[in-house]
């Protein structure tokens, strides 16, 4: 069954457009280095919680927006060589995220259900 890394980030809302095409790219390098798919959702109904949520998670500012993603890959060990190639591919500049990368959750997940 495929792997999936998964990602929640408090994204500046004024770079919302810088995002997309950061993702983009990121999305080409990782498609190259044996990624299934990759997805990048921009939150629209994300609400504050009381003990737990995503903005709560990520620190997300008054000005930023919290932003859900997820790469598939076709199992974890295709993930382990895809993300090692990826991490070491120039085409992937961490330094020009248009984001806070210290406030970055990230995770691989073993997918259990799929319909």
């Amino acid at each position: 069954m495929d792997y999936i890394d998964g990602f929640v980030v408090a994204v500046p809302t004024r770079n919302k457009e810088s995002y997309r095409r950061h993702a983009l790219a990121a999305s080409a390098v990782f498609k190259e280095h044996g990624a299934l798919r990759s997805v990048e959702c921009w939150g629209d109904d994300v609400p504050d919680g009381k003990v737990t949520s995503f903005p709560m998670s990520v620190k997300c500012q008054p000005d930023e927006t919290v932003v859900f993603s997820w790469i598939v890959w076709p199992s974890k060990e295709a993930r382990k060589k895809g993300m090692e190639k990826a991490m070491a591919d120039p085409r992937l500049d961490m330094k020009a995220m248009p984001f806070d990368g210290t406030r970055l959750i990230y995770g691989g997940f073993e997918m259990i259900v799929d319909e």
